[in-house]
């Protein structure tokens, strides 16, 4: 009897979402051994969030439901792992930390690289699966020699691999992006063909634990009231006062809105002062800057003397670059044209065309 070969199995990330549902249709319809997974991270019912559950919401109860139902339709098994703890310290104390600091974090990034990834790459071992899978819109390629790099997807608009740039290359080889090669609308029809109960559901929005809110007082239930940072509110670059404020926390890199003062022109955040207190506000044109550094930058693909492109937040289309090595791990950027509002805490990520070839942490200016 000729001997039959055993099944890749294939642990899913599954959010509830209609991204990673297809993703696990399509990998048994592929002939994997599914499995199921989803982490619950944030309880909606302890914490006020202005997104109702299961409208636009990411691993609450509801979405954790919505996942089970797809998994049953599907007939894979599906285990739920209660993340809540890894969550709060990786991912909230960072969001509070940064804010106190005057930076501004992307909760995503350390979500994807603590959580979906690094957590759910022990659990894939754990039970014994060759492959983790997630939603995500990106897609891997071999090289000659045989490493596995990150590219874009197929749809421009939902690329995701600006949040993946801290993957570590033993996660690569073992990583599966099905929907990676997808248009959002054309997945969608795949979810009603193949009857998903999750076909309609709205896509999350916004960061999962605020919602529409705002993160100020989000930031001050969490911080100690010693932590929390007053000052004054100064114009850049004379230094006149214009007023004070309750907190850095409260202020980001290019706000307009509700800097608490009103003046003959349009007022921009230009500065945080972290060890001051002191809030810079001047004219849009202050906004631009030509360079930055990067630190705990994680190479994917150790670049050469050349230019990349740059994207210095999510929806940042990139600009050209020329880097140089400052430490470690550590690089200053140059930009070919000014950028605007160039933020500390916020990600850095190189590409090559559409490869993903690294990224890092803009620092305090």
């Amino acid at each position: 009897m000729d001997r039959i070969e055993k099944k890749k199995r294939v642990l899913v990330a599954m959010s509830g979402g209609v991204d990673s549902s297809v993703a696990a249709a399509l990998l048994k319809e592929q002939g994997y051994d599914v499995i199921g997974v989803t982490m619950q991270v944030w309880d909606y019912s302890a914490n006020q969030c202005s997104i109702e559950e299961g409208n636009g919401t990411c691993c609450s109860s509801i979405d954790v439901e919505d996942a089970r139902s797809v998994a049953d339709h599907l007939e894979i098994p599906f285990y739920v792992l209660n993340c809540e703890e890894p969550f709060k310290e990786k991912v909230i104390d960072n969001f509070v930390e940064n804010y106190l600091k005057g930076q501004t974090p992307v909760p995503c990034v350390h979500c994807n690289t603590y959580l979906k990834f690094d957590y759910l790459y022990d659990k894939m071992k754990e039970l014994d699966c060759d492959y983790l899978a997630t939603g995500h819109y990106a897609q891997t390629l071999k090289t000659e020699g045989g490493k596995t790099q990150i590219v874009s997807s197929y749809d421009d608009w939902k690329d995701q691999t600006f949040f993946l740039f801290t993957l570590r290359q033993e996660i690569l080889d073992r990583l599966l992006f099905p929907v990676g090669d997808w248009k959002k609308p054309e997945l969608r029809l795949y979810a009603e063909e193949k009857g998903l109960p999750v076909a309609a559901k709205k896509d999350s929005t916004g960061i999962c634990f605020i919602g529409k809110n705002d993160y100020g007082p989000f930031v001050e239930q969490r911080a100690k009231p010693e932590d929390l940072k007053p000052g004054q509110l100064k114009l850049y670059p004379d230094g006149e006062i214009l007023g004070d404020h309750q907190g850095i926390h409260r202020f980001t890199y290019g706000q307009r809105k509700g800097l608490g003062v009103s003046y003959k022109y349009p007022l921009y955040v230009i500065k945080i002062d972290a060890q001051s207190g002191d809030v810079w506000l001047g004219e849009e044109q202050h906004l631009y800057g030509k360079t930055m550094t990067v630190k705990d930058i994680n190479w994917l693909d150790q670049p050469g003397d050349e230019k990349l492109t740059v994207k210095i937040r999510f929806a940042h289309s990139g600009a050209l670059a020329h880097l140089k090595a400052k430490a470690i791990n550590e690089c200053e950027v140059e930009f070919d044209e000014p950028q605007r509002a160039i933020t500390p805490g916020q990600a850095a990520v190189f590409y090559r065309g559409n490869q993903l070839v690294g990224g890092g942490w803009i620092c305090q200016r």
